[in-house]
């Protein structure tokens, strides 16, 4: 009895240190399969000043330690710490303001600055020499014909059988025959001759570009701007209106806008560009999923409005409310807002799946009365947090809750991770930066 009893202790003794050891593999493996999507959040206190009054579109790296912004269509890059510029990009040298960087932003996982440039293609058209061949056939005996008809030396037929051509020969009989031996000799020793086509190339090269950032106290390691493609299909004159990046999946999403229309590309990993618009489609706001890659937007065809998910190259429609819009993706839900007036009455969750259902079901966050108007710009943080700001206001919503922050700078800016506060004050020819944690205050 009691050597059974010591078997059956060393036996679930034995158990217990096998499930240990399971679960911490298990868990180790889990780790690989499935890794930690959200970046390390970085925040800041510092100040500095950028030369120049005329920035725009300023945008803040992952890191918090670098600042781009466009100044007289160049782009140019702010080391905060060394506070000096070590980057810059103008446009090319002419009077096209369609020309030079188009946009840019800063990946959320790291000091990777991505870029499209565009500049007059240095060869708009090629020549190509086309050489006609003309084959005998053995069996007629006829010439074959080319596809660029040749200068013909027959003479030519009349339709009416009562007019002559201008012949010599008076004998009908006689006259067919030597007008067929003429046709024949002449096509047979004058061989179709080589001519040129001309094709026309897009004007316009748009090329992307990604600049990686050294870390800001390394003074010995230069920027590393990288050409990485050519968008072929991109047209000429066309204007960036919004681009979106799923980093996990590797896929770039941007509405072009241009004369005759407006177009959603998709650029992935390997190079590859596809169209994904409809015709006569406006795009309104895009989101992208940071764990799958679908790209959330609001469609509008006609007085048709939708929000809806691109999953691959199938469409499928979120809400067909024409008062919903979407307002972005953080850590597998997807955020709606609904605006009536000019104002945010709602903002409803649905979750990020991986294969997206048509009419999911949406559960209300939060309700009150935010202003929204062209003016505002709205992101969500890292925390899940819904931010609505503008130059002097930031609401805040967390868990459902508002609080309002009063901004001090004559341009303000939240970093894309919803944590750090950048204000910007003129100060003569130079800017006062200010960076700081952004704080709600409940």
């Amino acid at each position: 009895m009691k050597k059974l009893r010591t078997v059956a202790v060393w036996t679930l003794i034995s158990l217990l240190v096998q499930y240990g050891g399971y679960s911490y593999l298990n868990h180790k493996i889990q780790q690989v399969i499935t890794p930690d999507q959200s970046p390390k959040i970085i925040t800041t206190l510092l100040k500095a000043t950028i030369p120049g009054s005329n920035l725009q579109n300023v945008q803040v790296s992952y890191a918090k330690d670098y600042i781009a912004y466009s100044e007289d269509g160049t782009l140019k890059v702010f080391n905060l710490k060394k506070q000096k510029v070590v980057f810059e990009k103008a446009p090319p040298s002419g009077n096209s303001s369609s020309l030079g960087v188009l946009t840019y932003q800063w990946l959320p996982d790291r000091n990777t600055l991505l870029y499209f440039y565009a500049k007059a293609n240095p060869n708009p058209y090629t020549l190509e020499t086309v050489y006609p061949t003309q084959n005998q056939s053995k069996t007629s005996g006829q010439t074959s014909q080319s596809k660029v008809q040749t200068p013909s030396t027959t003479e030519p037929k009349t339709e009416d059988p009562n007019e002559k051509a201008n012949s010599k020969t008076t004998d009908k009989s006689s006259d067919k025959t030597n007008s067929n031996s003429t046709t024949k000799e002449s096509t047979k020793g004058q061989p179709a001759k080589p001519y040129v086509v001309k094709h026309y190339n897009n004007p316009q090269l748009t090329e992307l570009y990604s600049l990686d950032l050294p870390d800001s106290d390394d003074d010995s390691t230069a920027p590393d701007d990288r050409f990485n493609q050519t968008i072929d299909n991109f047209p000429a004159g066309g204007t960036i209106e919004e681009c979106v990046v799923s980093t996990f999946t590797n896929l770039m999403y941007l509405t072009v806008k241009s004369a005759q229309s407006e177009l959603l590309l998709e650029i992935d990993v390997m190079k590859n560009v596809k169209t994904l618009s409809k015709s006569g489609e406006t795009i309104d706001n895009m989101a992208a999923s940071d764990r799958y890659g679908t790209l959330y937007l609001d469609s509008k065809v006609g007085s048709k409005h939708e929000v809806i998910a691109l999953d691959g190259s199938k469409r499928v429609v979120i809400s067909n409310n024409n008062s919903d819009q979407i307002l972005g993706i953080r850590d597998g839900s997807v955020y709606i807002g609904e605006i009536e007036n000019n104002r945010l009455v709602k903002i409803k969750t649905t979750d990020d799946l991986t294969h997206v259902t048509s009419n999911p079901s949406l559960d209300t966050l939060w309700e009150g009365t935010i202003p929204y108007d062209d003016s505002v710009r709205t992101l969500i943080g890292a925390d899940g947090q819904v931010i609505v700001y503008n130059d002097q206001t930031a609401n805040i919503i967390t868990k459902g809750n508002l609080s309002e922050v009063k901004l001090q700078g004559d341009e303000n800016y939240v970093s894309v991770d919803g944590a750090e506060l950048v204000q910007l004050t003129k100060n003569g020819d130079s800017t006062q930066a200010v960076l700081q944690p952004l704080k709600s205050k409940e």
